[in-house]
């Protein structure tokens, strides 16, 4: 068994008494207070997620976009220095190597790709095998800290670190320069929670780590900002209804299935490109939905959805009781002839048909 590996961040969160478990290899924080207060914190007012565990990729030279073109489904020819966008890498068979963010540095030139933790070598190998003309490849994925600072109050505080704009950041931009002393910082605004704030990206070096923990910790007292777990990260991206790699997209998910189509653009080609716009022009045979229980439950990954008569039309993915709606929430595939908003269904709990209805993402 590989050894578990830690973050830059990880004597800190056991410091504050973090519940602490292996997720993707590391040593991470799921917990401090409890998964409902850390969500509303966020919903609310602020906090910060260690995710150093991310994978980062830079990619660099005059073909660096034609193989970003090439292994990617989205169009990273419109993106223009300081914007990124979300994309993801299909694989030969119809599914999904991983999903993804790709921020243009210098357009044409340089790009930083973003991955899944749990997918950082199988990513690797994937574009390694796709770099027919060289492209000169750099994983700094072991040495680079990152930092999600989330909610309606994150900008502010982290703006008082830096001279960077943060305040007029776009959705989806980034920007890159000095925080506190420590240059070449990255700050972007591409978060995972629907609850605003930036993504801090800075090389582990020189103590930068603490420097960059504490500054924050001290800027944010005012505003109470908390330290928040991979627990709450979950229920937050569920209530925006935002795909979990390995839950709701894997290597056997179409983009297409899982509503992802709004990422694949067939104006160039790619990975199995012509095999997904046949499926686009023939139409999915079952659809990623969001649905919100009518009876009491809880859906779980895995569980059987099922139709009145007891038929299984597909499984959930993801699901849990959502915090700040007060009800339970879920995601899960099922034939297209059950995925209209409005429809009935039913997931199976512990041999019990607990009716639910299929709803538009976000949850509300």
């Amino acid at each position: 068994m590989s050894e578990v590996l830690n973050t830059p961040f990880t004597d800190k969160h056991i410091a504050l008494g973090a519940k602490m478990a292996p997720f993707a290899g590391y040593n991470m924080p799921i917990s401090y207070s409890g998964i409902n207060d850390e969500h509303a914190a966020v919903r609310n007012n602020a906090g910060v997620f260690d995710v150093s565990h991310m994978g980062e990729f830079i990619l660099r030279g005059p073909d660096a976009l034609d193989l970003i073109q090439r292994v990617t489904s989205n169009d990273a020819s419109v993106l223009v220095d300081g914007k990124a966008h979300y994309s993801c890498l299909p694989n030969n068979t119809g599914g999904i190597v991983d999903d993804l963010l790709v921020y243009c540095v210098e357009k044409n030139k340089v790009y930083m790709l973003v991955v899944n933790a749990s997918n950082i070598e199988k990513d690797w190998n994937w574009i390694c095998s796709h770099n027919t003309k060289n492209v000169e490849m750099h994983n700094i994925s072991p040495k680079t800290a990152l930092l999600a600072v989330q909610g309606p109050n994150a900008t502010k505080i982290v703006q008082t670190l830096t001279e960077m704009d943060l305040l007029n950041l776009p959705y989806y931009s980034f920007v890159k320069g000095k925080l506190l002393d420590i240059d070449n910082v990255v700050i972007s605004a591409t978060g995972y929670t629907g609850a605003g704030g930036v993504e801090i990206y800075f090389e582990d070096e020189n103590n930068n780590a603490t420097k960059v923990w504490e500054a924050l910790f001290k800027a944010g007292a005012a505003y109470g900002l908390q330290p928040i777990g991979l627990g709450a990260r979950d229920t937050l991206r569920l209530e925006m209804g935002f795909c979990l790699y390995g839950n709701d997209i894997d290597d056997t998910t179409s983009p297409l299935e899982a509503g992802l189509g709004w990422i694949t653009k067939f104006t160039k080609d790619f990975t199995n490109s012509a095999a997904l716009k046949a499926q686009k022009e023939s139409g999915v045979a079952k659809k990623l939905v969001g649905f919100e229980m009518i009876d009491r439950g809880i859906p779980r990954h895995y569980y059987i959805i099922k139709d009145a008569q007891g038929n299984e039309i597909g499984s959930v993915t993801s699901g849990t009781q959502a915090p700040s709606l007060g009800k339970a929430i879920g995601m899960g595939y099922v034939a297209m002839e059950h995925a209209k908003i409005g429809t009935e269904i039913f997931i199976d709990i512990r041999n019990t048909l607990v009716k639910a209805k299929v709803v538009k993402f976000p949850f509300k």
